[in-house]
C-alpha cells in the first residue's frame, strides 16, 4: 500500500515539518484564522450522562450563537451519539450546521459488523449528515486489511450520500507507517474523512499524526484525483493548538483544504477558547 502511493515519509522529515510549522506560527495565530477554526468545529458531547435535554440545550446554543456574536460562525456540525440524532434535527435551526454522529460501536468498534451497519443506516434516517466510525483495530492490527477494508465500504453503502469520517485512533496504532497504512486503507474503501482519535485514549491528536495523514491525503489526491478531508480530534483545546494544526494542514494541503468540507476539528472545548480570541475577552458561551 505504501509503495503503491509512494509514500516514503521518514520519523525524521515529519519532524522536521512540525518543527517548522512552529517556528512560523504566528502566521497562523491571526483573528482572521482563528475565526475560519471556529467555523470547522465539530461541537461534541459524548458523555455517559448525556440526555435528550442536555443535547437540546447544546443545540439551542448553536442556533442563537449569531445573537451574542454576530461576526463569529457557527460551528460546522453538532456530534453527539447516534441516539441522539433526532434531538438535534428536531431542534436544530441554524443554517448550515451538520448533524454528526460516531456509530460503529464508538470508541472500541468491537461489535459484529451487522451491529454497527445498523447503528449507522438509523442515525442517518434519523437525520445525521455525517457518520464517524473507529478503524476496526481488531482487525487491523492482526493484519486482516480485506475485512478492515469491508467494513468501512459496507457502512459508506448503507449510509449512502452522508459523509463517512474513518477515525484511525492513531495513539493505538505502534508506528508512523501503521498510521500511513490505515489512512490509504480507510481512503480506498470509501472514506469521506480520516480522523485521528476518538478523545477517549491517550495520546489523541498529535502533530506528528496530523502531518503522516496530511501527507497521505496528498499523495492519495495525487494518485487518485479525489479530495479527502481530515479531522484532528482528541486534546485540542487552545487557539495556539488550533493554528498549529491549521498550519499542517495548510503547508502540506494548501488552501483548498482550508475549509469545512475538508478540515475539522473534534474540538469542543476549544470553541470557547477560539471565541475569546476573536472577541478579545474570556467567553465561555458553550
Amino acid at each position: 500500500m505504501l509503495e503503491k502511493y509512494n509514500y516514503t515519509l521518514s520519523d525524521e522529515a515529519v519532524k522536521a515539518t512540525i518543527e517548522a510549522v512552529k517556528s512560523n506560527l504566528s502566521n497562523w495565530k491571526t483573528k482572521e484564522i482563528y475565526s475560519d477554526c471556529l467555523g470547522m468545529v465539530d461541537l461534541t458531547t459524548l458523555n455517559g450522562t448525556d440526555t435528550h435535554t442536555k443535547v437540546k440545550g447544546l443545540v439551542e446554543k448553536v442556533n442563537n450563537a449569531k445573537e451574542h456574536y454576530p461576526d463569529a460562525p457557527y460551528p460546522a456540525s453538532i456530534c453527539v451519539y447516534p441516539n441522539f440524532s433526532k434531538t438535534i434535527k428536531d431542534n436544530l435551526t441554524a443554517e448550515g450546521v451538520h448533524i454528526t454522529v460516531v456509530s460503529g460501536c464508538f470508541p472500541a468498534s468491537q461489535s459484529y459488523l451487522e451491529v454497527k451497519v445498523l447503528e449507522s443506516r438509523m442515525a442517518v434516517e434519523n437525520g445525521a449528515n455525517e457518520v464517524d466510525i473507529v478503524l476496526a483495530h481488531n482487525a487491523f492490527l492482526d493484519g486482516k486489511y480485506e475485512e478492515c477494508s469491508r467494513e468501512i465500504s459496507e457502512i459508506k453503502k448503507t449510509i449512502g450520500d452522508a459523509h463517512l469520517k474513518v477515525i484511525l485512533e492513531t495513539g493505538s496504532l505502534p508506528s508512523t507507517e501503521s498510521m500511513a497504512m490505515a489512512s490509504f486503507l480507510a481512503m480506498e474503501a470509501g472514506a469521506d474523512f480520516i480522523k485521528t482519535s476518538t478523545g477517549k485514549t491517550s495520546p489523541a491528536a498529535t502533530p506528528e499524526a496530523a502531518v503522516v495523514m496530511c501527507e497521505c491525503i496528498k499523495l492519495f489526491y495525487a494518485k487518485t484525483g479525489k479530495k479527502i478531508g481530515f479531522k484532528p480530534a482528541g486534546g485540542i483545546v487552545t487557539a495556539d493548538d488550533a493554528a498549529l494544526f491549521y498550519g499542517i494542514v495548510d503547508t502540506i494541503l494548501g488552501k483548498e483544504w482550508l475549509n469545512k468540507k475538508y478540515f475539522r476539528f473534534g474540538a469542543s472545548r476549544m470553541a470557547n477558547n477560539l471565541l475569546s480570541e476573536i472577541e478579545k475577552t474570556e467567553i465561555k458561551y458553550y
